[in-house]
Order: structure tokens, then C-alpha cells, then sequence
């Protein structure tokens, strides 16, 4: 007897010319275009759709099972246009034969050419291609349980494999009903390797979608390595690189490309887990990194995290390549350098950002911030940073007159800042959060070791800020504003303690006018749309007391002997050009009444003097209206006595702006009661010898 495997060969051998003989008798003897109506009728059948058959369909037996077919449509669903849901221009699908046996399929090569899809969703939120994906339901035969089917489940595959896929120009339409939306892309074009399970496979699309509505643009290119498992719920691509380029007129620059690079990402969906190694997003001088990024719960509830590094770039330059006009800044290597690392923890409507590290220019800032719900932000953050120049990023300044700046405190610039802002916007926020600051410098003005707490929501915006060195003194204020009602409502108290008055004027203005240590305090409220009307509607309260200070370019002592000697007809005291006044303290309180500052309890005590003065000043205009009485000291106080003043006081009105006051004497409080007699019998004898009214020119010099 001749041994098995002769017999088995002997067979397979007689099988195989069985075959080829088959196949070539069917080449020659059966037309497949004679079973068009038979093959629409089975898709009528299964589908409900017509299947247009227009090309000569052709056979291939040996050593391929194939077949390739000339154009090809497939009309759409009811109730949708009137025009197909799909055609084929051409196509071509070859399987090897001999390995069908095995039950293994090798696929030699499948192309689509020209295909069309028409991809649409009506207002009832059913899309034209529900009734060809709805899974059909096997049921059982009678007496056969599901756990009898699982006993004998049907027969695998043994392997399968393609040799590559190509498709060709690809044109795609969708067409959202509901929302409106309409998106074409053109120019769809895949390649692929063979494919065989378990190994890398490569991949090339390109594709350009373009959105009727906001006139883009966008061409994406994709090449990587793809890797699936038998199950199909393990997936591994390689070395994927990813290009997308977008234009149109809402696009800066008109034009915008990212580069994406990822040497190995894992996609598995049993556990639900995504991994990304060695990421890279690149669009102009901009490089975004990552170590790796890890995805869980990517099917239920997507989280991400992992470390993500953008490198140091110029954001002027970034600014100017995408055809951004970059702000003018009193420094011009200002925003020339930022670089950011950061932890991210990600979901599908939140992201946290961890070691957080940001370099700006010279500035070196740490700490956290988060978002969550996207669609309705709240944001929360905690940052230190050591240094930061403001005035290097504020606008150039004009050729004017330092001494002409308004000086503004921490709470009023905060106010004045948050007026900038509509009300819809101030009633969205939704921020809590603290910023901690080593130095801080700002409109010349120098702080240290500075913090701000930030709170809004539901149209409240709360601040606390303080500075702990300014000017060997201290600050602290907190502002409340109120942005619920169409006008925003706002208070805010502010103290400083021991600043001295003398090296802020000067950093500020350039000059100090005045010198020694102030403290202060106010409490104010307002409302307003605008930093002009929360000027004029302040009202409030306001404290303040300076000690051992000096008030230069204004010298009382001066002003009463011109005075005198003008008065008595002497020569006037040489001129002084170092004027000054000193006082040992100046205290007060004041009233603030839609933006009017009145003070009636002005007291200013020196060694030659005392001053009690009132008047108002106005901070929309800046306009002072004072009124100053001044008593020359006789005898100082005693231990025994009190203090003994001249008969006569001393008036100064003071007029003009903050930075330019105008000091002027009343020259008629100079005048004693004899005097006073004297000069009305004077007055009189001038009305009496030149005519009445003559003694009104006199009168008008004092």
C-alpha cells in the first residue's frame, strides 16, 4: 500500500488541475454581466435601495477569485434627495483561491476609483445610511439555546490577509439638516501595504474638507505604520506623521500648518487604554512635546495625562508669521521669549495643569491652574512668580509732562481695569485664584513680596491684594464689584502704613514735591460703566496722616513776609530757591460725594505754625479748592502753659490740579484791627477826593 501522504498529494494535485480547469471553463463559457438583474434584485431585496450596474462586470478565476466592474451606483434612502448615495467610477477586488480551502482569505488587491459618497442627516436626526448598518438579528433556530450556540460556536478563520487598498479621488459630501451643516471633501486618496494581522501595515491618506460657510480650507496628510490584532480591539501605529494645513480669510495670515510626529501610539480597547510616546506638534516656530500621554476610559469616560514641554520661541515672531499686528511696547525685546512646561490631566470637558513653569522673557513663573466645563469655563489657579517689568509691555509713552500722571492705587487700577470689560462678560466669569509676586514694577512705581486672591462668579468679583514692601511701608486693599445689574455697583477699602511719600513720588513723576511718611484709608463706592463714570460717582470716606514731611516748592514762612513787607512798603526778602515747608504731621478726614473729595479738618502742625485749612478736590477734573488759615507761634507750649499764637491768622487759597497747584494769600488776613481802621479812613478819602468807587481799586489788592 503506498504510504497516506502520496495518496493526499496525489488528490490535492488532481483537486488543483480540477480547479484550473473549472476556472478557465468559466472564463470562457460564463458572461457575468448576464446576472446584472439578479444581482440588483438581490440588493433591492437586502437593502431596498437600486443598485445600477452600468460597466461590464468582469471575472477573474485562477490564481485569483476576482472581479472588476465598470461605474456603479447605489440609490439613497427614502426620504432623502433625490440623487445616489453612492457611485464608482471603477473598482477591483482579487482573492486567492487555493487558500479558501484553509479558510484562510488573502485579498491580492482592492481599488476604488472615482468613488462619490453623499453623506446626509434630515431633521429628524436620521442619517441616510442608518437602514444599511442596522445589525440584523440572527434568531435561533426552535429548541436551540443561546448557550447551545455557544457550544459550538461557528468556525474561525484561520488567517486573513489583504495585499493593499487603494482608493482614488474619493469625493465625499455631508449634509446636516439640523444644524446646517454642510462640509465637501474632495480629493480623498488612500494607499496601503498588505495587510496581515499582528503586523505593520502602511498607511498614506490625503484629503482636503473644505466649509462652505466659513470659506476653509483644510488639507490634512497622514502616513503611518498600522498594527491590528485577529480580535480588531488592538491597535499600534508607528512612526505616524500627521500634516494639516488650513486657509482662509478667518486664518491669520491666511494660512496656518502643524506638523504632528508620534514615534508609537497603542490604542487598546479591551482595556479601554491609549498611549503615546514621544509626541510632537510643530506650526512655525512654535514645538510642542511629550514624553507620553496616557488615555483611560477612552470609550466611556476619555481622561488624559502626561508631561507636555513647549519650547522656547519668540511670540513677536509667531505674532508676525501669522499676520498678527504685534502691540507696540516701551521695550523692544519685550515678548521676544516664552517657554512652558506643565502636567496635564485632561477630559473630555476639563483640563488641569500641574508643575507648571512658564518663562517669559526674564520672568520665571510656578504653580497650577485648571478649567472645567469648557462650554461654561471655571477657571482656578495658584501662581508665584519672581520678577516681572510690567512697564516693559505697556504701550510707549508720549512726550508729556511726567508730572501730569495720575497715580492710581493697587484696588483702583483693578476697578479701572474690570470697567474695560462689557457686563455680559463680567457676569460670565467664573475665576478663583491667587498670584503671588517677588517684585513687581508698574508705572515706575517698585513693589515687593505681593498678593492678589481673585473671585467671580455669578457677576460678583471680588479682589484682595497687599504689598508688603512699598516703600519701606505696606499696602493692602480688597475691591467689590457687583456686575449683576446692568450698571456695575463696586466698593473698596485701602490702607497703606509708613510709605514714604518721597522715593514713590520720584519713581513715579520723576520729582517728589513733597517728602515724609503717610498714612492712610479709604472706603468708596461707585457705579459705572466706564473708569470716568466710577470717578464721578465715588462716595465715601478717607483718612490720612503725614509725619515729618516737607511740602517743597511751597514756603508759608516765605509768603506771609512778602506780604508783610509788600503791606509795610519794605524790601522784599531775598529769593529762596530751595522753598519748602516743613511740618512735623498733617492729618485730616474727608468726604467722598460723586467724586468730590471735601475736607473741612485739615491740620497741619509745624515749629513756627499751625494750619487748619478745608476745601474740596475733584477727581474726574483734578481741580483743588483750598483754603488754608495759618497761625504764627508766639511761645511754644510748656509743661505748664499752652502753646501762645499771634493775634493775626493767615489765609492761602490753593488752587490749580494735582500736579500743578497754585498757592495764593489772602492778603487782608494780614491786616490787624488798627491797621484795618487806618486803611478805611484811607479808602474813604480816596472815594472823596477821585470819585466813588475809587477805593474798590485798592481793595481789590488785598
Amino acid at each position: 500500500m503506498e504510504k497516506p501522504y502520496k495518496i493526499i498529494v496525489s488528490l490535492l494535485t488532481a483537486l488543483v488541475l480540477l480547479i484550473i480547469i473549472i476556472a478557465f471553463g468559466l472564463i470562457f463559457f460564463i458572461n457575468p454581466n448576464n446576472f446584472k438583474p439578479e444581482i440588483a434584485a438581490a440588493v433591492k431585496d437586502k437593502t431596498g435601495r437600486e443598485l445600477i450596474l452600468e460597466g461590464d462586470l468582469k471575472l477573474a478565476f485562477f490564481p485569483w477569485l476576482g472581479i472588476s466592474t465598470g461605474k456603479v451606483a447605489l440609490s439613497n434612502a427614502p426620504g432623502f434627495q433625490d440623487k445616489a448615495f453612492a457611485t464608482i467610477e471603477e473598482s477591483n477586488i482579487n482573492v486567492k483561491l487555493l487558500p479558501l480551502l484553509t479558510k484562510k482569505i488573502e485579498v491580492n488587491h482592492i481599488v476604488l476609483k472615482g468613488l462619490v459618497l453623499n453623506l446626509a442627516k434630515n431633521k429628524q436626526s436620521i442619517n441616510n445610511w442608518d437602514d444599511l448598518t442596522a445589525s440584523a438579528v440572527t434568531k435561533p433556530a426552535p429548541g436551540i439555546s443561546k448557550e447551545t450556540e455557544q457550544e459550538h460556536p461557528t468556525a474561525t478563520l484561520a488567517a486573513f490577509a489583504i495585499g493593499s487598498i487603494s482608493i482614488k479621488n474619493a469625493h465625499i459630501n455631508w449634509d446636516n439638516q439640523q444644524t446646517g451643516k454642510h462640509l465637501e471633501i474632495k480629493d480623498f486618496n488612500l494607499d496601503t501595504d498588505k495587510f496581515i494581522f499582528d503586523e505593520s501595515s502602511g498607511i498614506d491618506i490625503s484629503l482636503v474638507v473644505f466649509n462652505p460657510q466659513s470659506k476653509l480650507t483644510e488639507s490634512v496628510k497622514l502616513a503611518t505604520g498600522l498594527t491590528i490584532n485577529e480580535k480588531l480591539d488592538n491597535f499600534v501605529f508607528n512612526q505616524t506623521e500627521l500634516q494639516a494645513t488650513a486657509q482662509g480669510e478667518n486664518i491669520p495670515g491666511n494660512s496656518l500648518t502643524a506638523m504632528l510626529t508620534a514615534p508609537a501610539i497603542t490604542v487598546d480597547m479591551t482595556s479601554q487604554i491609549a498611549k503615546v510616546t514621544g509626541l510632537q506638534i510643530k506650526s512655525g516656530d512654535i514645538n510642542i512635546s511629550t514624553a507620553e500621554i496616557t488615555g483611560n476610559n477612552i470609550k466611556d469616560e476619555p481622561s488624559f495625562q502626561g508631561s507636555v514641554a513647549i519650547a522656547q520661541f519668540n511670540p513677536i515672531k509667531v505674532m508676525t508669521q501669522l499676520g498678527i499686528t504685534a502691540p507696540a511696547m516701551r521695550n523692544s525685546a519685550a515678548l521676544s521669549s516664552l517657554a512652558m512646561s506643565f502636567n496635564l490631566q485632561a477630559t473630555e470637558d476639563s483640563a488641569i495643569l500641574q508643575n507648571l513653569v512658564i518663562i517669559l522673557d526674564d520672568t520665571h513663573i510656578k504653580g497650577s491652574t485648571s478649567i472645567k466645563d469648557f462650554s461654561v469655563p471655571a477657571i482656578a489657579f495658584n501662581l508665584n512668580a519672581d520678577a516681572i517689568d510690567a512697564d516693559r509691555y505697556l504701550s510707549p509713552e508720549k512726550a508729556v509732562d511726567k508730572s501730569s500722571k495720575t497715580l492710581a492705587s493697587p484696588a483702583a487700577a483693578v476697578a479701572a481695569g474690570a470697567s474695560l470689560f462689557p457686563v455680559e462678560t463680567l457676569r460670565k466669569l467664573n475665576v478663583n485664584g491667587e498670584l503671588s509676586l517677588g517684585k513687581l514694577k508698574i508705572n515706575s512705581l517698585n513693589m515687593q513680596d505681593i498678593h492678589l486672591k481673585l473671585s467671580a462668579k455669578n457677576g460678583i468679583v471680588t479682589t484682595q491684594q497687599t504689598v508688603n514692601q512699598f516703600y519701606q511701608g505696606s499696602y493692602a486693599g480688597n475691591l467689590n464689584m457687583d456686575a449683576r445689574g446692568n450698571t456695575p455697583v463696586l466698593s473698596l477699602n485701602e490702607k497703606i502704613t509708613q510709605v514714604q511719600i518721597e522715593p514713590l513720588l520720584k519713581d513715579f513723576n520723576g520729582e517728589a514735591r513733597m517728602s515724609g511718611m503717610a498714612n492712610a484709608s479709604a472706603q468708596l463706592q461707585g457705579r459705572g460703566n466706564t473708569s470716568n463714570e466710577l470717578k464721578s460717582s465715588l462716595n465715601g470716606q478717607i483718612d490720612f496722616l503725614f509725619k515729618d514731611g516737607v511740602i517743597k516748592g511751597f514756603n508759608l514762612q516765605k509768603i506771609i513776609d512778602n506780604s508783610k513787607a509788600l503791606i509795610k512798603g519794605t524790601p522784599l526778602p531775598t529769593d529762596n530757591k530751595n522753598d519748602q515747608t516743613v511740618f512735623s504731621q498733617i492729618t485730616g478726614t474727608a468726604t467722598v460725594s460723586n467724586g468730590l473729595i471735601q475736607n473741612n479738618d485739615l491740620v497741619g502742625v509745624s515749629s513756627k505754625f499751625r494750619v487748619n485749612g478745608e476745601g474740596n478736590v475733584n477727581l474726574k477734573s483734578e481741580q483743588l479748592d483750598y483754603k488754608i488759615i495759618a497761625k504764627l507761634i508766639k511761645a511754644k507750649a510748656t509743661a505748664t502753659e499752652p502753646e501762645q499764637f499771634h493775634d493775626t491768622p493767615i489765609a492761602i487759597k490753593i488752587s490749580g490740579s494735582f500736579s500743578k497747584p497754585i498757592y495764593m494769600l489772602d492778603a487782608t488776613s494780614l491786616l490787624t484791627d488798627k491797621n484795618k481802621a487806618k486803611l478805611n479812613k484811607l479808602l474813604d478819602k480816596l472815594d472823596k477826593k477821585l470819585g466813588p468807587g475809587a477805593s474798590d481799586i485798592l481793595k481789590s489788592f488785598f
